[in-house]
This record gives C-alpha cells, sequence and structure tokens, in this order.
C-alpha cells in the first residue's frame, strides 16, 4: 500500500511546484467551493494511479491543487463511499495520499439528515464526535507502520483548538454553527424510521454515509482534522415527506455562500 501512496503522491507532485498545507474533502453538492482556487491545477481522478473513482451524482471526480485565501491547498471536488463498492482501504488512500504530499490540515463536509430535532435543513454543524453505526473498519487488515500505530486513539477525532478558532471567527461575521455527533451508516438505502429513532437513542444528532472512514485515517497517519455537516434535510421519520437526492442538492446550493465562508475561515484559522 505504501508503495501505491508513493506513486500516486509523486505523480501528482510532477503536476505542479505546489506543497499542499491543507486537504478539502468536500461532499455532496459542495464541490463548488475548490472552484474558488486560484490558478488551479486540475486532475481527473482517472489519471493518477492507483485512485479510486467516484460514480455519485454530485462529486466531480477531480482533484484541485491551488491556492486558496491565502495557503496551498489540495482538494477533492467528490469524495467516496462504502455503497459504491469500493473497498475501505480505497475510501481511505487519498488521505494517506495528502500525507505523503505534506499535508497537515484536514478540512471535510459532507451533506448530512438531522436526527437532532432542534436542527432544521440549511444549518451548518461541526461534527464533534462520531459513531460508527456500519460496524466497518477501513484499519482491518495489516498494519503499514509507516503510515500510523496499530491502534490509533479516538478519544479527539477532530481538533478542538482549531475547531474553537473556527466558532470564533464565524461568529464575528454572524454565521451559527452548531455541534454535533456524526453517525455514519452505509447506504446508499436513507434509514428507517426505526433506524433513526435508534440513532436519537444513542444521541446521535447526524446521519449520513461518509466522512468517517476518512476521519479514521487522519486520525491514524497524525492529520489534524475537522468536519462541517450541512444538514440538507431531517432525517426519515421526523418529517411525513420521503427523502430523495434531488432534495439534498437543492438545500447544499442554498446554502453554498454560507458553507463557503465557513470553509475559507477554516483555511485562515490553520
Amino acid at each position: 500500500m505504501y508503495t501505491k501512496i508513493w506513486e500516486a503522491a509523486n505523480y501528482i507532485s510532477s503536476k505542479t511546484d505546489i506543497k499542499p498545507l491543507l486537504g478539502l474533502i468536500l461532499g455532496s453538492g459542495l464541490g463548488y467551493i475548490a472552484d474558488e482556487i486560484e490558478d488551479p491545477i486540475v486532475i481527473d481522478y482517472k489519471d493518477i494511479p492507483h485512485f479510486p473513482q467516484s460514480t455519485v451524482v454530485g462529486h466531480a471526480g477531480k482533484m484541485v491543487i491551488g491556492m486558496l485565501e491565502g495557503k496551498p491547498v489540495i482538494s477533492l471536488k467528490g469524495r467516496f463511499h462504502a455503497y459504491e463498492g469500493h473497498d475501505l482501504k480505497k475510501l481511505i488512500f487519498p488521505i494517506y495520499v495528502f500525507k505523503e504530499l505534506g499535508v497537515e490540515g484536514l478540512i471535510l463536509t459532507n451533506a448530512a439528515g438531522g436526527v437532532n430535532r432542534t436542527l432544521k435543513p440549511g444549518d451548518i454543524v461541526a461534527n464533534t464526535d462520531f459513531i460508527n453505526f456500519a460496524l466497518k473498519n477501513p484499519l482491518i487488515g495489516p498494519n503499514t507502520d509507516e503510515l500510523g500505530p496499530r491502534f490509533p486513539a479516538m478519544v479527539t477525532p477532530i481538533d478542538k483548538k482549531w475547531l474553537k478558532r473556527i466558532e470564533e471567527k464565524a461568529e464575528e461575521k454572524k454565521i451559527k454553527i452548531e455541534e454535533g455527533t456524526y453517525c455514519w451508516m452505509m447506504g446508499p438505502a436513507y434509514e428507517t424510521p426505526a433506524e433513526i429513532r435508534m440513532l436519537e437513542r444513542f444521541e446521535g444528532d447526524l446521519v449520513g454515509m461518509s466522512t468517517m472512514p476518512e476521519i479514521i485515517a487522519a486520525n491514524h497517519c497524525g492529520i489534524k482534522s475537522v468536519s462541517f455537516s450541512a444538514v440538507t434535510n431531517m432525517a426519515a421519520g421526523i418529517l411525513p415527506q420521503p427523502l430523495n437526492h434531488k432534495e439534498v442538492m437543492e438545500v447544499a446550493e442554498r446554502i453554498k455562500h454560507k458553507f463557503a465562508k465557513v470553509v475559507k475561515i477554516a483555511i485562515k484559522t490553520y
């Protein structure tokens, strides 16, 4: 695996002289943030050795490298999900490529369903903790010691000091950031009302089909992380209407300017 990581990172390095400090992984309908990167170098996932391919509508499948808010960044427009059929090792491969390229901080975004009934579509929520309801771990199998320890700690899955700086700066700009626990479900079917009631009893605030594998990998290899959800819908059974991906994309579009400001604040405050 380490050889594949090196080959992917070496290919990317050959396309640009920029040494990225921060990595961005942008979820459903949120790839527009990468469009603001200055003097971008754009690389298709299919051209990067050993890189997985994104198959979901709203995930462009391109890597963008350049400057944003005065800092060198590398961004994935479109992430990977276990429900696409990817091996879990493939899901986290980009995180280790980031590390090999010199990335120190990771900003994750996702579209999520609101489980906590105080939330509403359009809210932005910092993921401060996580529950793995997919019951799978991408680190299962032989450990590559060059990447990280056999048993990485998950006591503080996100960097709380970095998040505090982000929240303080966002408050100055009149942007409210909620906090909550993100529950990872496998998908691709949306959850049943019974499953959502279960998540409520476990004090979950958000539910989604991504993000946690990347958080685990980032903690494994020592990359500082923050993660934010755009609440694009209320989870099954909380509202009477059925869920659909079109609704997710529409709400993500409606709040895109506010969400982009949060990501830019995260970059500035690193």
